[in-house]
């Protein structure tokens, strides 16, 4: 069996030492929060986002222990009946469920590394951002010392936390999510995007780049129509509703994309070169910055001049590519 397949030790076998017998732990515990057949975790970082996973935990009823570089910021979650834990050793002997929320991937070595042996047979759920190459580093490392990992991506802010409307990302051991799918849900809804431990990431890049594509071309339609008085909640109702029809139109680019076949049976780029023009002189016209639609225009022409004005618009991401 993999490293990244070693199952949760069973909470009931965990060591419980550092959450019953340090006097500083005395009473934090509230009986009607926590739950006895809940399995044990321990939440490593208390930022904004890191403090949410544990609230979710605490609000699901699990056994939550948490640990931060500065003490201080695990005082409403104690005061929720958290466990405090007085060094990272401890927190990771607490729980066989071990989650990270953290500044950056160095952060997390920085952290972990020390106490390694600790970590073995457990399974560590990092949900710090970074790169793919550094998630699959990770993961590397976590198989090197028996340690179960999964890497995660969290699609929203910290409010959202616990909403099962939103997503967490979720890559590494399928057999790992699969066993703590039931945990992790309290969070948000798990997506499983498969064994590469990178890919959480990747698709975490990805989905931030098309979010601030998605701003920019709102902002600037919404600037345009409001230089004509329309107010922006007027605008933004028929927006979202055009978004709708916009996520079918991907929906649709995304097989030609697969098959490297782009038909023009929708509207072809020669067509689209026209229609933009529309944009930018009425933008112009009302003194409303056109330098994300020539950008657009700038990667049409280009695939018109390479002779594909017949295709359809998802030929463009062949000059992305490029």
């Amino acid at each position: 069996m993999s490293a990244q397949n070693v199952p949760a030790p069973d909470p009931g076998t965990q060591n419980t030492d550092a959450q019953n017998t340090d006097p500083q732990h005395a009473g934090t515990q509230n009986p009607d929060a926590q739950h006895a057949d809940a399995p044990g975790i321990t939440v490593i970082g208390l930022g904004q986002m890191g403090s949410a996973l544990a609230d979710a935990f605490l609000t699901a009823g699990h056994r939550t222990t948490v640990w931060n570089r500065t003490p201080g910021k695990a005082d409403s979650l104690v005061a929720r009946g958290a466990v405090r834990a007085a060094s990272v050793a401890e927190a990771v002997a607490a729980s066989g469920l071990v989650v990270v929320c953290v500044l950056d991937y160095p952060a997390v070595r920085g952290l972990l590394a020390p106490v390694a042996g600790s970590l073995r047979g457990r399974v560590l759920v990092n949900l710090t951002s970074g790169s793919p190459e550094q998630a699959r580093a990770e993961a590397e490392w976590a198989a090197e010392h028996g340690v179960g990992y999964l890497d995660g991506a969290v699609m929203t802010t910290p409010p959202g936390v616990g909403d099962s409307a939103n997503m967490f990302l979720w890559s590494g051991s399928p057999e790992l999510l699969a066993a703590h799918r039931a945990t992790l849900a309290v969070l948000g809804d798990p997506v499983d995007l498969g064994p590469d431990a990178g890919l959480a990431s990747l698709y975490d890049a990805g989905l931030l780049g098309l979010m601030w594509s998605v701003f920019g071309g709102w902002l600037h339609a919404t600037a345009l129509a409001g230089a004509d008085g329309v107010p922006a909640r007027d605008f933004t109702a028929v927006a979202t509703r055009w978004l709708k029809t916009v996520s079918w139109f991907m929906t649709t680019y995304a097989e030609q994309i697969d098959e490297g076949k782009y038909p023009g049976d929708d509207a072809t780029i020669d067509v689209q070169v026209a229609t933009i023009g529309h944009l930018l002189h009425a933008a112009e016209a009302r003194g409303i910055d056109n330098r994300l639609p020539e950008l657009h225009l700038e990667l049409m022409r280009a695939a018109v001049a390479a002779g594909h004005g017949g295709d359809s618009y998802a030929r463009i991401i062949e000059n992305f590519r490029k």
